[in-house]
């Protein structure tokens, strides 16, 4: 399988030494998720506005999270849109992370607006139904969050996957290719605080201190990923049912 990472911002320059860049968190995520399997990459940076490759390229496409808000007036991202239709119209699958999750909604029949704050640290969503891709299952998973933007509307056919309270909108799949979560799944931990420590007289003390903590909670980024690339067709996902499918 072949994933193009489309990269909707970078790490800050003083973050890279540390923890690399968007690109790198990806494929160690799907790297861990995949057990052994083999994957490649393409990485297009959609800051430049393309010129974006054929559809064709990669059996699926990443949308990074990002800085910048989806209804914003940025040069690159009517271009950015443009691709990832282009992309469902020629069959591949489309998932959204963070900013990638509300680009999906907001420019495809739903709403993303600004939150009445920030979700930083380990926020838990509910998962709301069980699908094959699911595999192994769960009820809820913890991700890394950091936001002030969420989806308020979901486009029209799509289903709500993962809620929570802060985020009721926190995941949602569309037309069996459209895979979106609000949280990062590709977010390391040390990243998160890095984050919240640079953000600290932006988020306020109460905020970056719940934050903090939240951070000894486990997480399911390993999860999420392998989640990810089962709902892309990833042959590891096909070779390995869950135990409840190989029972049935």
């Amino acid at each position: 399988m072949k994933i193009g990472i489309l990269q909707a911002d970078s790490v800050l320059e003083q973050f890279q030494p540390r923890h690399g860049d968007y690109p790198r968190m990806f494929m160690d995520l799907f790297g861990q998720a995949a057990g052994g399997a083999t994957l490649r990459f393409d990485v297009i940076n959609a800051l430049r506005d393309g010129p974006y490759p054929s559809p064709a390229k990669c059996d699926a496409y990443v949308i990074t999270g990002s800085r910048y808000s989806v209804y914003e007036d940025l040069p690159w991202l009517p271009g950015l849109v443009a691709f990832v239709r282009q992309a469902l119209a020629a069959g591949r699958y489309v998932v959204g992370i963070c900013f990638g999750h509300q680009l999906m909604a907001h420019f495809f029949g739903g709403r993303t607006e600004r939150a009445p704050g920030w979700a930083v640290g380990v926020h838990g969503s509910r998962i709301l139904c069980n699908e094959a891709w699911m595999a192994p299952p769960a009820d809820a998973v913890n991700l890394l969050s950091s936001h002030q933007d969420q989806v308020t509307q979901l486009p029209d056919g799509a289903k709500l996957i993962a809620s929570n309270d802060f985020c009721p909108i926190a995941g949602f799949t569309w037309g069996g290719r459209v895979l979106t979560f609000q949280g990062h799944p590709e977010f390391p931990k040390a990243y998160s605080r890095d984050l919240m420590n640079m953000r600290r007289e932006l988020l306020g003390p109460e905020t970056h201190q719940a934050g903090l903590a939240s951070l000894a909670l486990e997480t399911h980024q390993r999860l999420v990923g392998r989640w990810i690339l089962n709902f892309c067709g990833a042959p590891l996902a096909r070779a390995q049912p869950s135990p409840a499918a190989a029972a049935a």
